[in-house]
């Protein structure tokens, strides 16, 4: 069994335990045996950062951009090697794992680019003979905490804007995909960085990401997970004066008017709600259809879920994978169950079902005849599982999209200008998609939300620029 160990400091150093990575679809493989830290190896990697911070933060642009430039060439050399890695960890299908990859390769090549064109500004003063230099510069230790569903994309939209900007970075994954997160590690521990620069320190959040956020010497704080867990840290961040960044969920909305193009429509529903087993914190989990389409859209949209393959994922063919793990595939079950117990008038699908390996294998389901205070129409499942909510008119529609404590995406399908346009200013999310699906976003625009789904500066882009960095203003006489 091959053992990866964390990296701290410039070298690889073991764990206090080890805990094995199994694949979802297929329980009896194991991916591997990776190192679990606790506070005191955390805090031997925050110290490692600390003391590599001063050398980094005064690299030059082009040492920067020589980093992520090499690390991004390679993971997009490798995208299907670590393609298979990630589809065996988390369960992705082959081809989204190989996306992802090739996602984060071309994330890591954007902040290259962006390493070269930090922002700043020249000004004169409003006093005669002075003059106002506006700059940015790195905040310091970052400690990055990253979710389970995408292993590779999420740590380098967080690691190459941090390295991008100076910054010194320790980086705790998510328990459940070590093994992306450790290859990262291993092709950045070639580059030219300088020790302690990056570190990876691996175990569960009660440890590690609390050191992270409890530890003076980390200066900012980039975390993506439940809402829970992520007020906790807003909390704990803000009461020592730390930046905090948080993406938490949603509760994403696909609103279908009698105007849209059905076939269309259910190609975005079907994609956004189910496709990644709706393991997408932009999944479009609350579908929203007016009256004069409502029933065709769910016959039409049953008819395209009863033809998806779902099995292994690494098998050609399928277009499901596994839910993650036996937690997450219980949680979905019990949603169901309580949509039940709540009224709902009809659930196609759902059932966990078995296939030729043992794993977590879950049908798509679909509810309707629900009601906007069902909590399958409150709550986040994370699986594959939508509602429909029947709406009367496009402004009843914008109203249930609008009722829920999340704003991370909302979408709408439609041939009306007017209403596109309407749903573009009034929609109450971060991103919104006309005719797309609300899970698919690009690498170099912002990524983020309102309400519960978000707190912080954005994400990705330019705009990461505002959380890794500081703003500084000099004034000079000449």
């Amino acid at each position: 069994m091959t053992r990866h160990h964390h990296y701290i400091g410039g070298e690889w150093v073991a764990g206090c335990a080890e805990a094995p990575n199994v694949n979802p679809s297929d329980t009896s493989d194991i991916v591997g045996l990776y190192a679990q830290a606790d506070a005191a190896l955390a805090r031997q990697a925050i110290a490692a950062a600390a003391q590599a911070s001063p050398a980094w933060a005064a690299s030059t642009p082009q040492q920067r951009f020589d980093v992520l430039d090499a690390v991004g060439a390679e993971l997009l050399a490798r995208r299907q090697e670590l393609g298979e890695l990630l589809a065996r960890e988390e369960g992705k299908t082959l081809p989204e794992a190989i996306g992802e990859v090739a996602r984060a390769g071309m994330i890591f090549k954007f902040f290259a680019g962006e390493a070269l064109r930090t922002p700043g500004d020249l000004l004169p003063s409003v006093r005669p003979g002075v003059g106002v230099e506006v700059f940015r510069q790195p905040v310091g230790v970052v400690g990055l905490i990253t979710p389970w569903n995408f292993p590779i994309a999420i740590p380098a939209w967080k690691i190459a804007p941090a390295l991008a900007y100076g910054n010194c970075v320790v980086f705790k994954p998510a328990d459940l995909v070590p093994g992306s997160a450790w290859h990262l590690a291993e092709i950045l521990s070639r580059t030219a960085l300088p020790k302690g620069a990056f570190n990876l320190v691996m175990g569960p959040g009660s440890e590690v990401g609390q050191t992270l956020v409890e530890h003076p010497d980390v200066r900012a704080i980039s975390f993506t997970g439940s809402v829970a867990t992520g007020r906790r840290i807003i909390a704990a961040a803000a009461a020592r004066g730390a930046k905090v960044q948080c993406e938490m969920g949603g509760k994403n909305p696909l609103v279908v008017l009698d105007d849209a193009n059905l076939a269309q429509a259910v190609e975005v529903a079907a994609q956004g709600a189910y496709f990644s087993t709706g393991q997408r914190c932009t999944a479009s989990s609350k579908l929203i259809v007016t009256d004069g389409v409502h029933d065709r859209f769910v016959d039409a949209l049953r008819a395209r879920l009863e033809g998806l393959k779902i099995g292994h994922a690494l098998r050609a063919g399928i277009d499901i994978g596994p839910v993650v793990d036996a937690r997450q595939l219980a949680g979905n079950l019990a949603h169901l169950e309580t949509a039940r117990a709540e009224g709902a008038g009809a659930i196609w699908g759902g059932e966990a079902v078995a296939r030729d390996t043992e794993g977590y294998f879950q049908l798509p389901a679909l509810v309707a005849q629900t009601t906007p205070e069902m909590a399958v129409n409150r709550q986040e499942i994370f699986g594959p599982v939508a509602s429909v909510l029947r709406a009367r008119d496009y402004d009843h529609a914008l109203h249930l999209a609008n009722d829920t404590e999340f704003g991370l995406a909302a979408g709408i399908c439609t041939t009306s200008l007017k209403h596109a346009t309407h749903f573009r200013l009034h929609a109450q999310a971060g991103m919104v998609m006309v005719n797309l699906p609300t899970a698919g976003v690009d690498y170099h625009v912002p990524f983020g939300g309102t309400k519960a789904s978000s707190y912080g500066p954005r994400e990705q882009g330019r705009h990461a620029a505002e959380f890794y960095t500081t703003v500084k203003t000099a004034y000079l006489q000449s």
